[in-house]
């Protein structure tokens, strides 16, 4: 299913909108005539980025969406009629050895990165699908696939890498749940972005007004998000924009298929009998 990206006046919800991905969602968007809700902990530079953006109506809302009492604000406003466009873009890294990390920082991550999509997501769709028009794009991270690479140079990412993981899991699945239905789900699955996302574990904002980028490179935000609305009028489910060849994706529901037939076995495989 291909999703028209004209926004003709419609609304589209942006959270994690004060940099970085969510920023040029933003700007994109709005060239598209979307009007936006923009989202993020960081008002400051929420009211800076509507300062800049022109022809379109831009509501700001500042929220932690860590935050049960901020999320259901947000919550209240993506279920409104005029929302059209979802982009659950919000996360946190909380990067750190597993065993080292605090158990507040992972529930936050998890809050963040898990609850938080999926409650908006539950929000939104309702009132989509009445309507006949609606898309939900979710960011993922290519981490949710590294599962069997050790840190180094990848980040010590336990529970980040299984947050994004259900991120993947939960849109693929849902979008097999509406089937034609008329609302487009997308997973974006970027890699490395040059953005200030790395500067810090996600606990805490970074600071100041300007926009800064971590020292690694990465793709622009800007070559991320225009994958992702490309893809998004192409109807692609998965979009990760640096792969050239998309028949990975093919194998990937290939070997799910495989593993699938596992379900159906009346016993043990061989190997695990005496």
């Amino acid at each position: 299913m291909a999703f028209d990206l004209e926004g003709r006046g419609a609304t589209a919800v942006v959270t994690g909108a004060s940099s970085g991905i969510g920023a040029v969602y933003a700007r994109e968007l709005a060239k598209h005539g979307w009007n936006l809700v923009l989202v993020a902990r960081r008002g400051q530079r929420l009211d800076d980025l509507a300062a800049g953006l022109s022809g379109i109506k831009v509501e700001t809302v500042t929220a932690d969406l860590a935050k049960q009492d901020d999320l259901d604000r947000v919550a209240e406003r993506v279920a409104e009629d005029d929302v059209a466009l979802l982009v659950n873009n919000a996360g946190i890294n909380g990067y750190g050895s597993f065993t080292d990390v605090e158990p507040g920082v992972l529930q936050q991550v998890i809050a963040v990165n898990v609850v938080a999509p999926t409650l908006l997501t539950r929000a939104a769709v309702p009132g989509m699908l009445d309507r006949g028009r609606g898309a939900v794009v979710n960011v993922a991270s290519l981490l949710a696939f590294a599962s069997a690479m050790p840190p180094n140079p990848l980040p010590y990412r336990a529970t980040y890498a299984g947050t994004k993981g259900y991120v993947v899991t939960f849109t693929r699945t849902l979008a097999a749940e509406l089937g034609d239905r008329p609302v487009q789900l997308q997973v974006l699955c970027p890699g490395l972005t040059a953005t200030e996302f790395h500067l810090t574990t996600g606990m805490e904002s970074v600071g100041g007004r300007e926009a800064r980028v971590h020292g690694d490179g990465g793709m622009p935000a800007d070559d991320v998000v225009a994958a992702s609305l490309v893809g998004l009028e192409r109807g692609e489910l998965v979009c990760v924009p640096g792969l050239a060849d998309p028949a990975a994706l093919e194998q990937l529901t290939d070997v799910e298929a495989l593993l699938r037939a596992a379900s159906r076995s009346p016993g043990r495989a061989p190997r695990y009998r005496a």
